[in-house]
């Protein structure tokens, strides 16, 4: 009898029994009935769709009925009796076994009544979507998406399939591949018994994005562990070349609590190089092929912003979700897709993100190399370890028995079929793929450092050769020539002592923030735009708004390739500023994070793309044309224009109001106040949307003006470099007075002590970004005895100031 499940509810006893079943009416509960992925689909179909989730409809075959096709059938004693004594580290005996079972299953028709219910199912989508119509057919295993073990990738799929033939071999496919070589390791290696899981086949409408674009979506910074980002990837046609990182796709990296209160947080936009796309093979005899993309649509990212902040709501609603049903955070890993045939995107998968979900948040460890060395390969990192060993080039799946325990593993990209090899490789490094790619998945699941998307990584780098992986280095891998000697931390977070004080860190490279966040601090200090400005943007701003005008052809060109995305150049600074920012504040949200508005001196502006030709020569640019003094300057205050609306963009278009604007090198209170009225005609008006605005106390003359000062500022830093140079008239790059620069002289000191005391009686904000206090304990000890708000520290120095200004503020008491 024909067993098929209706449109109405149905009893969990009735379910137990049928053969298939619609995907509407099953839900996360049903995961023994129909695997993780079709029990998360119908989840999605009965609980998201109504708070405006698109999700395609189709229908599953049941573990009931694989159990019965392989208890009638008599494949059980068979299969049985082929893993008997396999060993998975033998790769070619894994390979016999691995094709002798599902030649089995795939040897053996299916029962006549599990065929009449996948062709009626199949036709009853049909009449919803049209004849013959196109749909996925994709493996779902009882045992898979748990939160501790994804099982990602280990079944097969197919897509652009149709007609009733078609999805039945399919299906029949998808059952015989619940042997396949890496499904058989996966599962030895996990503890799970072969014959304990079941398989069920799911039969979902295509979503036509061969004539549009895909991606995958992370709820979570899947390197970091950073919980308050969503990372959207995507690329042009079906999703399966960026799952199997068979291209590098665009990124966009989306700030979850601002997003949920009706702001566009799109911190950062990453340009992938997007080569190839999967398409349907219309005629051609297969069900999909890879094409080229034109080099135009290369260079253009493939979402607009509307697209990627639905899809980044889209993934906080279900990650809430299955927060909620699991009473636990729940950070997801999704698939989506967007159809060239109506323009709407769809989620056509959402399971548990595996990796930093069940990380210790108690436990900080940090990777750290002792030096530095030859740079062979960059890439895009995967985590935030380092690993070391060997290389070993192979290029062919074919070749995996000549991999050998702990080498790195070199290669164009991994899929499945390679997982036999990397759990014993000590790292990876791949061509292709990015962030959300299969080998960037499974190196997260098995901890071991990855780098991906090298382009050239197979010709640079040849077997034997001994090397350093680092991806502890930012956004940034870097495969290093040799073994290079590494340090790792770990600091338990659950004894860290309480303080007065707040200690804040100093911040420059954005691609570090998320990692940083995760010390126990109160805040950022100092971020300097310099550091942004040098190697994101790379030109002087000048050189954006009269683009036109310069003279230099090699810098016109040089510019002319970094904004190509840009028509209007100025817009480039702006944006690239804006997401810097965005970024840092991001990663330390709610608490303050003090950014240091550029002071860049004009030696070090010319050096900037067009600099040149907008750069004074000055004999001492460090007393020159610096700070405060270039932002209200007729030649310059239209460049300082762009960092007002970079701030403006990141306050109030991505909702980041912790970020405090400070200025430095402000020389008197006029200047300051007129660099204020500056602001203001930008739109940075101090007082408004909460907007406090501090400044550097760096000079003498902000010391002994400091009651003046607080009358048009909300808060100070000091910065002990400049003020212990201007103090004692050293030139802190000079070796030859080098002996005479310190902080704590008593000169310095009496400075400091009266600025708080100002700050104090003023009451205004006042801290110090130095590096005095993480290096000398007994200037911690003065700071904390004058009373001081905060210490901005470098991350290295966090920890051990931290007990150090907790144990002078027990002796203060």
């Amino acid at each position: 009898m024909m067993q098929v499940g209706t449109a109405t509810p149905t009893s969990k006893v009735l379910k137990d029994n049928l053969l298939v079943i619609p995907l509407q009416e099953v839900g996360i509960a049903d995961i023994p009935l129909v695997g993780g992925k079709n029990a998360s689909l119908g989840e999605m179909l009965q609980q998201l769709m109504p708070k405006g989730i698109r999700v395609p409809q189709g229908f599953a075959t049941t573990a009931h009925a694989y159990r019965e096709f392989i208890k009638d059938a008599g494949l059980e004693q068979l299969l049985r009796q082929l893993f008997q004594d396999l060993n998975i580290e033998d790769v070619e005996a894994l390979r016999q076994v691995g094709k002798q079972a599902r030649a089995a299953i795939l040897n053996t028709p299916f029962p006549d009544d599990l065929t009449a219910a996948i062709a009626t199912s199949y036709q009853t989508l049909c009449q919803q979507y049209g004849e013959n119509t196109d749909v996925a057919v994709r493996s779902s295993a009882t045992a898979e998406d748990l939160p501790d073990a994804s099982f990602a990738g280990q079944q097969e799929t197919y897509l652009n399939v149709s007609g009733i033939a078609g999805v039945l071999e399919a299906c029949h496919k998808c059952f015989a591949s619940l042997f396949t070589d890496r499904a058989i390791s996966y599962r030895t290696l996990r503890g799970f018994d072969h014959f304990s899981i079941a398989l069920s086949v799911g039969v979902q409408k295509m979503i036509r994005s061969d004539l549009a674009t895909s991606g995958v979506i992370f709820s979570i910074d899947p390197e970091t562990g950073f919980k308050n980002a969503v990372l959207v990837s995507a690329a042009y046609g079906l999703g399966e070349t960026v799952v199997q990182g068979a291209v590098n796709p665009d990124e966009y990296l989306v700030f979850k609590p601002t997003l949920k209160q009706g702001c566009s947080p799109i911190l950062k936009k990453r340009l992938g190089s997007k080569e190839i796309k999967m398409v349907y093979d219309l005629g051609g005899g297969k069900q999909t092929k890879n094409v080229p993309v034109p080099q135009d649509e290369r260079q253009q990212f493939t979402l607009p912003d509307t697209e990627v902040l639905t899809l980044a709501r889209w993934a906080c609603i279900i990650e809430d979700h299955y927060s909620t049903v699991r009473q636990m955070d729940t950070p997801m890993d999704i698939e989506w897709a967007k159809d060239g045939l109506t323009g709407e995107l769809f989620i056509v998968q959402a399971r548990p993100e595996t990796v930093q979900s069940q990380k210790s948040a108690q436990i900080l460890k940090t990777y750290k190399l002792s030096s530095s060395g030859t740079v062979l390969v960059r890439g895009r990192a995967v985590g935030e370890t380092i690993g070391q060993g060997q290389t070993k080039v192979i290029l062919d799946v074919h070749n995996l028995d000549e991999f050998q325990q702990g080498e790195v593993l070199v290669t164009h990209r991994t899929d499945p079929d390679w997982e036999p090899i990397m759990k014993r490789a000590s790292a990876i490094v791949t061509n292709q793929g990015g962030r959300t790619c299969h080998a960037a998945i499974i190196a997260r699941e098995m901890g071991i450092p990855a780098i991906v998307g090298c382009g050239n990584a197979t010709d640079r780098l040849k077997s034997g050769i001994p090397v350093t992986l680092s991806c502890a280095e930012g956004e940034e891998g870097r495969v290093y020539e040799g073994l290079i000697p590494f340090e790792v931390q770990e600091t338990p977070l659950d004894s860290i002592p309480k303080k007065r004080t707040q200690i804040l860190i100093n911040v420059g490279n954005p691609e570090e923030a998320f990692s940083l966040a995760a010390l126990p601090c109160d805040g950022v200090g100092l971020a300097r735009l310099e550091f942004i400005i040098a190697n994101q943007i790379k030109i002087h701003p000048q050189a954006l708004l009269h683009f036109d005008d310069l003279k230099s052809a090699k810098d016109r060109n040089a510019i002319a390739k970094l904004t190509a995305q840009f028509n209007n150049k100025p817009e480039f600074f702006v944006e690239t500023l804006a997401q810097g920012i965005g970024t840092i504040a991001a990663a330390f949200y709610p608490k303050p994070v003090i950014v240091r508005m550029s002071d860049f001196k004009s030696n070090e502006y010319a050096n900037l793309l067009g600099g040149r030709q907008f750069e004074p020569k000055e004999e001492n640019p460090m007393l020159g044309w610096r700070g405060a003094s270039r932002y209200y300057d007729p030649i310059y205050r239209d460049a300082f224009g762009l960092e007002c609306l970079a701030f403006i963009k990141v306050r109030q278009e991505m909702g980041l109001t912790n970020v405090i604007p400070m200025i430095p090198f402000c020389r008197t209170p006029e200047e300051g106040q007129r660099v204020l009225d500056e602001m203001a005609k930008h739109g940075l008006k101090r007082g408004e949307n909460g907007l406090e605005i501090y400044m550097m106390c760096e000079l003498p003359s902000n010391v002994i003006l400091a009651e003046q000062f607080s009358k048009i500022f909300d808060g100070f830093s000091i910065g002990s470099n400049d003020l212990t140079q201007l103090t004692l008239g050293l030139d802190r790059d000079s070796s030859l007075v080098a002996h005479l620069f310190d902080e704590r002289n008593e000169a310095v000191k009496e400075m400091i002590r009266q600025v708080i005391q100002i700050a104090k009686a003023n009451h205004r904000k006042i801290g110090i970004c130095g590096q005095a206090p993480s290096d000398y304990p007994e200037f911690a000890q003065f700071l904390v005895e004058q009373g001081i708000d905060s210490m901005s520290l470098n991350p290295d120095s966090v920890l051990k100031t931290l007990l150090e200004v907790a144990q002078a503020e027990s002796r203060a008491r």
